[in-house]
């Protein structure tokens, strides 16, 4: 059993990456090389999409991903309440307007239900949907892009928390069967590690152009495509033709990306164990302590172990619990504050009331969950959370 400090989540870095990103530092390429075009075609083999566009974040990769759907203002993109500020930061980068979404309250995800509200409250101006897989678990994407193509909506994945995870088809996340494109993140907690980094998969071919070419300026190479034809003969020329942003990945960071997708399945298979032990260690704090809600039919590779604890009933609020752990040496964190709860959202559009972001929000605890856990480690935080509620 361990008895380190445990926190919520963190990366698992092994000699072989560590030799991977050595070997990029003593190359010719630093930025953007081979490393990135080789980071993004396994990436697009093991999500089976057609195509994988890198960037240096999954903030920049929404971006980029809003962008090439041609959202902007006049325009708003819908949201659910329950995600990390970039999704719907990403829209306002565009220009445009968000409406936010209320999620389900036990698994804290857009439905159908909470769309269908969103989309009358958008007045006729949405233009793109955006539904986040929180802790890896896959909304309902067939009735999301279902209803959202009714009203002629885009669809965006923010699938930050779910490499690895697969849909009600078994099919990875990422393939875009039911959406426009999907976003990724490398965030060292996340279930892969670039030390920062995001990805695009799309089946479209235009808008993986668009994001191409968005992320490096808006900058133009290709001597077929100058407007200037002239150019072509000219070996320095290039042309930016429309407006874009620096969000190109280095190569140092996709030699990381590289080494560490070849381990996907190993840190799946352990996040998947981890979870399974959890949920059976936690059934003797229930109905107080319930594991993570998911969805018949997908299989997640979770990014959290998100626990829903009825503080109220346990006569202790979740800062007293949090606070207790740590000095058990557990770490836990809240994902996430309601986007309609940070100032700037309500300076925007008011308060807001979404009663089932609301309800989730209140139980919400992030327990600690990352490959490098003892098989004991569960068990380890499951007692400590047994002592620290009095059960």
């Amino acid at each position: 059993m361990s008895d380190g400090f445990l926190p919520y989540g963190r990366q698992w870095i092994d000699d072989d990456d560590i030799a991977a990103v050595t070997a990029c530092l003593t190359s010719d390429f630093l930025t953007t090389g081979p490393r990135v075009d080789a980071f993004e075609a396994a990436f697009a083999q093991a999500v089976s999409a057609p195509h994988a566009l890198s960037c240096h974040s999954a903030t920049a990769g929404l971006h980029l991903a809003y962008d090439a759907l041609g959202l902007g203002p006049g325009d708003c993109a819908i949201v659910p309440a329950l995600t990390f500020v970039a999704t719907a930061n990403a829209a306002r980068y565009c220009g445009a307007d968000v409406v936010i979404a209320d999620v389900d309250p036990d698994t804290g995800l857009m439905s159908p239900e909470t769309l269908a509200e969103a989309l009358q409250r958008s007045q006729g101006r949405a233009r793109l949907i955006a539904p986040v897989h929180l802790a890896g678990v896959a909304c309902d994407m067939p009735a999301l892009s279902a209803l959202a193509h009714d009203h002629g909506l885009s669809v965006v994945e923010d699938a930050s928390h779910a490499v690895g995870s697969l849909d009600e088809t078994g099919a990875p996340v990422g393939a875009c069967p039911y959406s426009d494109a999907a976003v990724f993140s490398f965030h060292p907690v996340k279930t892969l590690a670039c030390g920062e980094g995001g990805m695009v998969t799309t089946q479209n071919p235009e808008i993986a152009d668009r994001v191409a070419h968005a992320r490096s300026h808006g900058v133009v190479r290709e001597p077929d495509r100058f407007e200037r034809a002239e150019g072509a003969t000219e070996p320095w020329w290039y042309e930016m033709q429309a407006l874009g942003w620096n969000y190109r990945m280095p190569d140092i960071n996709a030699a990381l990306g590289l080494s560490q997708l070849n381990k996907l399945s190993r840190f799946a298979q352990r996040r998947r164990l981890l979870a399974s032990v959890y949920d059976a260690a936690l059934s003797e704090l229930a109905p107080l302590v319930q594991p993570p809600a998911g969805r018949a039919g997908v299989d997640p590779c979770r990014h959290l172990y998100n626990v829903r604890i009825d503080f109220c009933a346990a006569g202790q609020s979740r800062a007293d619990v949090m606070m207790a752990l740590k000095d058990q040496g557990i770490g836990t964190q809240v994902h996430y504050i309601p986007v309609h709860h940070h100032p700037y959202y309500k300076a925007l559009y008011g308060e807001q009331t979404l009663p089932g972001a609301e309800r989730h929000y209140a139980r919400t605890l992030s327990l600690p969950l990352y490959p490098a856990m003892s098989d004991d480690d569960p068990a380890r935080v499951v007692s400590a959370l047994k002592a620290v509620l009095g059960l």
